[in-house]
């Protein structure tokens, strides 16, 4: 195994990273950009009131992306694994 194919290999791995973490990122970025904006209308300065509503967030985010990450995740993995015998000489 050369420093090629360890640099695809973590290349791809970052990419299935950032593609699977990115759609969860985006989801508490919206939420906690409208939390804020309502503090700061209300002139509420509650620091747990960003808390909850992310928190939810995250939570239905990942009941409706849920399977499509962990297909990510588990085709990376099986891709690793199909070709472990290369890595291995």
């Amino acid at each position: 195994m050369d420093v090629s194919a360890v640099t695809q290999i973590t290349r791809e791995t970052l990419y299935i990273i950032i593609i699977t973490a990115a759609p969860l990122l985006l989801i508490s970025l919206v939420v906690g950009l409208a939390v804020s904006i309502f503090q700061t209308v209300t002139s509420i300065q509650e620091q747990t009131l960003t808390f909850v509503p992310k928190i939810l967030a995250i939570f239905a985010g990942i009941m409706l992306l849920g399977h499509w990450m962990l297909d990510n995740m588990t085709g990376l993995m099986v891709r690793l694994w199909s070709d472990f015998t290369i890595y291995v000489k």
